[in-house]
């Protein structure tokens, strides 16, 4: 990357670090933001990222998102947001979302699991498969990695809501705007965009 594209990436890190509700921004702070991830994505140093598949894989954290999927959540009464993580594994070409919703029963999860097919040099076409809901003391979620990979057994999870999503529902996409060592910038078939980063060092819990 170049050192102008270094400055735009910490300028977009740095203009979502000062939301006091990274979830809820105010108009000019997701303003500040949507114009910083159009400026970064004009120097993506990554041009084909789907075939960088040592890049993709991984657990990515959720720092800003305009979907109003999931940021309905965070409107509901009593229900407030945590992480949100999206795991890519390369391999078998699977795709995780989950999120922790905190409630007055505890902690939450919810959780879809998908395949994805690559479609071109930035687009990844996704086929939904799963939902899984529920607490996370009654269904023994320990770390992200280690869901995803339970997840991956295909085996039905008893302690809390499992089921197949309808395929009327299943299928999306996402454009990869963006793409380096620790930073992904997603834009979604419904108009969302998503940055996600990697975390370096402790790994996702």
């Amino acid at each position: 990357m170049t050192a102008h594209g270094s400055e735009q990436k910490q300028a977009l890190l740095a203009a979502i670090a000062t939301c006091q509700q990274p979830w809820q921004p105010q108009p000019q702070e997701a303003d500040r933001i949507l114009q910083a991830i159009a400026t970064l994505e004009a120097v993506n140093p990554t041009p084909a990222p789907t075939t960088a598949t040592d890049l993709l894989e991984g657990d990515w954290k959720l720092l800003f998102t305009t979907s109003l999927e999931l940021l309905g959540i965070d409107r509901l009464p009593l229900l407030a947001l945590g992480e949100i993580w999206q795991c890519l594994r390369t391999s078998d070409r699977r795709v995780v979302n989950l999120a922790e919703v905190q409630s007055l029963l505890g902690t939450g999860l919810v959780s879809v699991a998908a395949t994805f097919e690559i479609v071109s040099d930035r687009r990844l076409e996704v086929s939904f498969q799963r939902l899984v809901l529920g607490l996370e003391r009654f269904l023994g979620y320990r770390d992200v990695a280690t869901w995803v990979d339970r997840l991956g057994q295909d085996q039905r999870i008893w302690t809390g809501i499992d089921f197949p999503i309808q395929p009327g529902n299943r299928r999306g996409w996402i454009e990869l705007t963006y793409l380096d060592q620790d930073l992904r910038i997603n834009r979604g078939n419904e108009g969302s965009v998503f940055v996600l980063q990697r975390p370096t060092t402790g790994g996702a819990q």
